[in-house]
């Protein structure tokens, strides 16, 4: 017992004597505590363990939990013909591809998720990336060069504001959704130098979408090219789930569509398509791909699975919008701040950090997971709750975690207003 002590004091001792001596990085690091706070004060609402598959029900701590936070907006991730198509092309392909596309890793599977991916954009090419971050990063990175002009809107996701930290070019940026902005930004740039607009298809935590219908009538004045992110898009936009683009019946306007499998495909990787000679140069030049190793076959094959599942199962997608519009609906009704969301992903604004932890806190407590968002994710005093919706879900569950929210909402009115 005594040893036992002595040992324990001899290792708090070496970790202080470590802390004593810790490099200036280290140092710097260290003072980054929020985490530790938030932990310490029980409202730390990050990196949860799930302990089931991604459904419209969870296990957390042992315990059921409805998921409103879940991107997997057709429930595809635990269907049975995905589970089996990944289990086939282990057996056939093994578990990696140990290589990047470029060298040794690039699959028959590949080749034909990439025809695939093309045919269902109605793009000519289409080129599958280890990750949806990478192909932002390596397309907008190597496209353009020094005098060239980027143009993002104020909330394209973080992978395409990486991308214009990558690139040569000059970052340009317009207001959210404002196409006067968007054309005084578009006034600035030289004519005859190369233009690219990057914009979300649906924005990832507001719901809204991008007014294709106004921006492509900027770009073609203003001689510039048009890439949509449709990351939320895909499997929930247009005919057929087959993005924001074609929603808006724009498809043959937009040069470069970029996608996601971590989404309605139930998968992980991402994927650009365009023309041939653009997707050619994007293919011999793309960082983020030349250097990553190739999606394991199994992801591959899970895709092409739930490609097939979206043709053979069109009610998900019909499901998916009726589950939509009868969520938006009854949030307003019962006074949630929603915003202006046109999709599956609804905001409930709350406004300050502490609230929206709480809100987290109380929900889970009951059962509902729903994420937490905060900045930088969102402006400052915009924190909100991102429920979002799956076409497995039920109208009863729908009720139930709205009804949880309601709970909440009425606890809060309650408190004593601060004065200071």
């Amino acid at each position: 017992m005594c040893k036992n002590m002595g040992l324990g004091l001899g290792l708090n001792l070496t970790f202080n004597n470590n802390r004593l001596n810790m490099k200036e990085l280290q140092k710097k690091l260290a003072q980054y505590t929020r985490p530790q706070e938030a932990k310490k004060a029980g409202f730390y609402p990050y990196y949860k363990v799930i302990e089931s598959p991604q459904d419209s029900e969870i296990i957390i701590d042992g315990k059921n939990h409805l998921m409103f936070g879940s991107n997997s907006y057709l429930g595809l991730t635990n269907h049975p013909k995905i589970k089996k198509a990944a289990k086939d092309a282990i057996d056939a392909c093994g578990t990696g591809a140990s290589g990047s596309r470029l060298l040794n890793g690039n699959f028959a599977i590949h080749e034909k998720l990439d025809a695939m991916l093309a045919e269902f954009v109605d793009k000519e090419a289409a080129l599958t990336f280890s990750t949806g971050f990478q192909v932002n990063l390596g397309v907008i990175s190597c496209i353009l060069g020094r005098n060239d002009y980027l143009i993002i809107d104020d909330d394209d996701h973080a992978s395409i504001i990486e991308g214009s930290r990558l690139t040569f070019a000059k970052v340009l940026k317009y207001k959210h959704n404002d196409m006067e902005s968007l054309e005084k930004v578009l006034q600035k740039t030289k004519p005859g130098q190369v233009k690219l607009i990057v914009v979300d298809g649906v924005f990832s935590m507001e719901g809204d979408l991008a007014p294709l219908d106004k921006i492509v009538v900027l770009a073609d004045k203003y001689g510039a090219s048009l890439m949509v992110d449709d990351a939320h898009g895909l499997g929930v936009m247009g005919p057929g789930g087959r993005g924001t683009s074609m929603h808006f019946g724009l498809n043959d306007k937009v040069d470069l569509i970029m996608g996601t499998f971590s989404k309605s495909f139930a998968s992980l990787g991402g994927f650009i398509a365009g023309d041939f000679e653009t997707i050619n140069y994007i293919k011999h030049n793309a960082r983020s791909l030349l250097f990553s190793a190739s999606i394991p076959p199994a992801s591959a094959a899970t895709v092409i699975a739930a490609l097939k599942i979206m043709k053979e199962e069109p009610e998900r997608i019909d499901h998916l919008w009726e589950n939509t519009l009868y969520a938006q609906q009854k949030l307003r009704e019962n006074g949630f701040d929603i915003g202006n969301t046109q999709s599956p992903v609804i905001p409930i604004k709350i406004g300050s950090d502490m609230d929206t932890f709480l809100y987290f806190k109380m929900l889970l407590e009951n059962g509902v997971f729903i994420n937490c968002v905060i900045p930088p994710a969102v402006k400052e005093g915009s924190s909100l709750l991102r429920f979002s919706l799956m076409a497995t879900h039920t109208k009863k569950q729908i009720d139930s975690a709205i009804d949880a929210l309601i709970a909440c909402k009425v606890y809060f009115e309650k408190q004593p207003v601060n004065q200071d």
